[in-house]
């Protein structure tokens, strides 16, 4: 692959080596994301002040929009207390971050909202529920996560997220937003490269995984899943997460990071709350596939139509 990088280094200064966070005057008009890490507990208004105020330190560097990770709004102590503190789309929580979209003048993808369907009252359970809002607070894209979390992780415990959650029905299309076309998922949802493939063919360019991963699962998986779905799709992934410990039943891993079409790192926090930034440079990624053009080599006659295009 060294003669690839070589040729593109040498069109037009394109590199396909890690990008320096420092931003140049060369490059200020590429959009600027912001990875939002933070430690939410069973304390709703808590958490959502933590959250402002990195949403807040975003806008102020310049992100035109900001990831937070898998239940921003809340992590409860057990299934009871996450159905109590759950919420209709239409809520005072949801309300709150319309607002902060519209003060800061951002889009927020708020990844994994605990959101009580419209099937709340015959159910009895909730759906893991990826919104998206633009700058003016309008929410433009739901995508209700559709792999559950039902697993039992030696040194980890157990987690069985479908004792409170009812998978979703289906995928969203890719949306357009400031930074690039946008594919939804949720956390579990990065094992699965079929839905990864799906988006990144009905036209996705940057994927996220707001996540909450654990102790055991995150240092083993976690950069490795995400640098996979980079380099798969040839696309952005972006990955905020939980971090620290929530209570005394759950911690997570952290490490938010933002990993480019050629599966680099480019950003990423450490273990503790706080935020990382990178720009998303869509003539980067359009080269690259140009060069390696693997969706064109895929051969579905073989395999089926894994991660088929979305109707």
């Amino acid at each position: 692959m060294t003669g690839l990088r070589k040729r593109l280094s040498e069109e037009k200064g394109f590199s396909l080596m890690p990008r320096a966070m420092a931003i140049s005057s060369s490059s200020c008009k590429l959009p600027l994301v912001a990875v939002c890490q933070v430690t939410s507990t069973p304390d709703k208004q808590q958490n959502f002040k933590t959250c402002a105020e990195l949403v807040r330190e975003a806008a102020r560097l310049g992100a035109c929009l900001a990831f937070l990770p898998e239940a921003f709004d809340f992590i409860a102590r057990d299934p009871a207390e996450t159905l109590r503190l759950s919420e209709p789309l239409g809520g005072k929580l949801l309300e709150e971050y319309t607002q902060l979209a519209r003060e800061c003048g951002l889009w927020l993808s708020l990844g994994g909202f605990h959101e009580r369907g419209r099937d709340w009252e015959q159910t009895q359970k909730i759906y893991n529920c990826h919104v998206l809002l633009n700058s003016k607070g309008a929410v433009v894209a739901t995508y209700r996560k559709t792999h559950l979390c039902d697993v039992e992780i030696p040194g980890q415990g157990p987690m069985c997220e479908s004792n409170s959650t009812m998978p979703g029905p289906s995928l969203e299309s890719p949306v357009s937003t400031p930074a690039g076309k946008i594919g939804l998922a949720v956390c579990y949802d990065m094992r699965f490269p079929e839905l990864s493939l799906a988006l990144a063919q009905a036209g996705a360019e940057i994927l996220t995984y707001p996540s909450a991963f654990g102790s055991v699962t995150g240092p083993a998986h976690w950069e490795v899943l995400l640098r996979a779905r980079a380099i798969e799709t040839q696309c952005y992934v972006v990955a905020a997460a939980q971090c620290g410990r929530h209570h005394e039943k759950r911690a997570s891993y952290g490490h938010s990071m933002v990993v480019d079409p050629w599966g680099t790192v480019v950003a990423r926090c450490s273990e503790g709350p706080g935020l990382c930034l990178a720009q998303i440079n869509l003539n980067y990624l359009r080269q690259l596939r140009q060069h390696l053009p693997v969706f064109q080599h895929r051969r579905p006659d073989l395999y089926g139509n894994l991660g088929h295009p979305l109707s």
